[in-house]
């Protein structure tokens, strides 16, 4: 998986400290933005294993400090619920500006309220879903409602979330209470999963009930038995992460792969941006690309590599095949190949310098093995089949179809 440090400049001119996670094989079909808990930030552990699910299939995620939080600038106790719906938009619109508009927005806890809020008002974004949210922002008073008489008289205090000290304004308290879940959901209208713990001791299995009443259809529900909160066994979270990427593939825009089909054995493909390929060789599908430092995206070994994997395939197997028929304790094998250009042993003396590929191939065995056991399998790597090929002089036929 790749990823890139970003940061964006939000409304009232604080940058934002962001993470982009990007596919490793494939060029992002669409794009996502995870909105973290309350108090929480991008690098949470719940965060990352939910974005990586949701990138090996091929959506890009784009996961973010909201203001006063982790890495990003601005002051905590003069953020509201509505300057996170504003910090969601304003990722949205560093992605549409940079990137490709989020199709898709996902929120943990009260981040999943915010999406709720944001989706209204983001065009782009074809679905919703969130993990454990409240039905309502006013939820989160629960986690400092010893201070509530002393914010109300004082207009602020510091309360302790999580084992962390904050500053709660009074402005907090009356934004949150003053935002509709009901009616924004109402009118959203665009297909929204739920996800949530029946055991959730903070925010109870009847705000997930709720926000699914008033939600129209398409809606799904989904249960995380024994889950907690904060999703912090990493199984729970990677299946969360799992199942929205299984349920959004139905309503985000994910182009139609044609398939590529050969009577031969092998058969590749490619377009006209970039080096990227696709391979397919009986049913098996596989992608070849270059390194970016060669113009390429690095979605696939290149082509040498597939030739080095060969090699190193072919020499284990045969290493495995003799072993195995002579009932000698062959374990495991590793074969290590490394690829290059060097001088050919003739042409170190002239001026027209010669160089041929060589393969430097290290063998690991493992196994109660003796000297001439081990020996005599050294030996046998030379033998196997591509080796052979390759030291040989190879014929190729083309011809146009």
């Amino acid at each position: 998986m790749g990823f890139e440090k970003v940061s964006f400049t939000n409304s009232p001119g604080k940058q934002l400290a962001a993470r982009l996670e990007l596919p490793n094989n494939q060029a992002a079909h669409s794009y996502a933005i995870f909105a973290h808990c309350f108090t929480c930030n991008k690098n949470f552990s719940a965060v990352r294993n939910i974005s990586r699910a949701l990138v090996n299939k091929g959506i890009a995620v784009l996961r973010f400090d909201f203001t006063g939080l982790g890495e990003s600038e601005g002051d905590f106790e003069e953020t509201n619920f509505s300057s996170n719906v504003t910090d969601l938009i304003d990722a949205a619109n560093f992605l549409e500006a940079n990137y490709k508009a989020p199709s898709l927005l996902v929120g943990h806890s009260l981040g999943g309220a915010a999406v709720i809020f944001a989706a209204s008002e983001l065009e782009s974004v074809l679905a919703v879903a969130t993990v454990g949210a409240p039905s309502s922002p006013a939820h989160v008073q629960h986690l400092f409602k010893s201070n509530v008489a002393e914010i109300n008289a004082t207009g602020k205090a510091k309360v302790n979330i999580g084992g962390r000290d904050f500053t709660i304004k009074k402005d907090f308290i009356d934004d949150i209470e003053s935002k509709p879940m009901q009616n924004v959901l109402k009118n959203m209208r665009k297909p929204f999963l739920v996800i949530h713990s029946p055991q959730d001791t903070v925010v109870g299995i009847q705000n997930a009930q709720e926000l699914y009443h008033y939600a129209h259809h398409p809606k799904s529900f989904v249960s995380i038995d024994k889950a907690d909160h904060l999703l912090t066994n990493n199984e729970d979270s990677t299946y969360v992460g799992n199942v929205i990427a299984g349920w959004a593939a139905r309503y985000l825009d994910i182009p139609k792969r044609q398939e590529l089909k050969t009577a031969h054995q092998v058969a590749v493909s490619i377009g006209n941006e970039g080096f990227t390929s696709e391979i397919v060789s009986g049913k098996h599908l596989l992608i070849a690309d270059e390194p970016v430092s060669f113009g390429g995206n690095d979605f696939g070994p290149s082509p040498y590599e597939y030739v080095s994997s060969g090699l190193g395939a072919c020499t284990a197997m045969t290493l495995r095949m003799y072993a195995t028929r002579k009932k000698w304790d062959l374990q495991k094998v590793i074969v290590h190949v490394d690829h290059g250009k060097e001088h050919a042993p003739d042409s170190e003396n002239t001026s027209a310098v010669k160089k041929i590929d060589t393969f430097k191939r290290k063998i690991e065995l493992f196994g109660n093995l003796d000297d001439k056991q081990r020996k005599r399998l050294l030996e046998i790597a030379d033998k196997c089949p591509v080796h052979k090929t390759l030291e040989s002089e190879a014929v190729i036929v083309t011809e146009l179809v």
